[in-house]
């Protein structure tokens, strides 16, 4: 392990201005997404889709770092080139998710562990070996009548701090993502609630399991109402929730925080990250590790026809460009129509 080469592959992940793409979809999400646009899902399409994702001019005029799937990684350009190696030549980093998903957690109704710690020590060495400098695991907490318990909390935050720390054993920086979902008619207080619990938990355990902090990054939710709450919070008070929280929570030590959209509209997801990076300056890097609110109106613009390419680029491109702008404070509302 270096820390040295960590705390650099962290710091160029949350680089001035740019953000990460989260194309790590598995074959069974990718398929919904597909579905939506009339394409069947095959090897060949989704390795088309990919690439049409990273050979967007300018790409990396915005975009810091690219979360692959396995298949993903292993795949290549029309040109032959592996992904890793295309990207990695723009300076783009090139990482990878390591989890095998949320299952059932057993004796607790409702609530979800994230496996694959199995063999994980194996697979980080291959996975380095094909390039992949960072890597990505999701700890999934839901919010409902009477979860989540304080013991999913636990477990899923022990297992987020054994991955960290097998990570760096291999040098890779790791993304530790512990997801509390928006999906629920829960108030944004509920939502900083429990979002405090399991960011007090997460970091208790990263302490515990030795992480150096300085070469990982922390992928949280933003402190949001559910989608079904009566009474959605404005973008000020989820922005100034979202900041209370970190500060209570995050060491100053961590590089970077890239945010995940979890199912906010493109727009939603910009402007939260705009107003936070507007409050003045703050010990980490506020910036976004974004999936869907990077690539939904690009998969339309697709459409998973040839000539759909040059449009499926300019909408990757745009919000790729607008996000960038949100890392500075500088996304208003309205600027996605004015957008070329």
């Amino acid at each position: 392990m270096s820390f040295a080469d960590l705390e650099s592959v962290a710091a160029a992940m949350v680089a001035t201005g740019k953000g990460i793409l989260a194309a790590d979809e598995s074959s069974g999400t990718i398929k919904k997404r597909f579905d939506k646009i009339g394409l069947e899902s095959t090897e060949e399409s989704r390795r088309a889709y990919r690439e049409l994702l990273f050979t967007t001019p300018d790409m990396a005029q915005s975009i810091s770092g690219v979360i692959f799937y396995d298949e993903t990684l292993r795949q290549k350009t029309s040109k032959g080139v592996p992904f890793p190696e295309y990207l990695a030549k723009l300076g783009v980093v090139p990482g990878i998710k390591v989890d095998t998903g949320a299952k059932p957690l057993a004796a607790f109704p409702n609530e979800t562990i994230t496996e694959g710690l199995d063999g994980l020590r194996e697979r980080l060495m291959e996975y380095y070996q094909l390039g992949a400098r960072f890597a990505k695991w999701r700890g999934v907490i839901d919010i409902g009548q009477g979860f989540p318990t304080r013991y999913a909390i636990h477990a899923n935050a022990q297992a987020l701090a054994r991955y960290a720390a097998l990570c760096q054993e291999q040098n890779i920086v790791p993304i530790v993502e512990p997801e509390v979902l928006m999906d629920g008619s829960h108030t944004l207080e509920r939502c900083e609630e429990v979002t405090n619990a399991v960011l007090a938990e997460v970091f208790q355990q990263l302490d515990g399991h030795r992480v150096h902090l300085e070469g990982m990054i922390l992928k949280p939710n933003m402190v949001i109402s559910g989608k079904k709450c009566a009474q959605r919070a404005s973008p000020e008070l989820v922005a100034a929730a979202t900041v209370r929280c970190l500060k209570r929570h995050v060491p100053g030590a961590v590089p970077g925080i890239a945010f995940l959209s979890g199912g906010q509209s493109p727009a939603e997801a910009s402007l939260h990250l705009s107003l936070m990076n507007a409050m003045g300056t703050l010990p980490w890097q506020l910036t976004f590790s974004y999936g869907r609110a990077l690539q939904d109106t690009a998969l339309t613009g697709w459409g998973g026809k040839p000539g759909g390419v040059a449009a499926g680029q300019r909408e990757f491109g745009k919000w790729a460009r607008l996000n960038g702008l949100a890392r500075a404070g500088r996304f208003k509302p309205g600027m996605e129509a004015q957008a070329a």
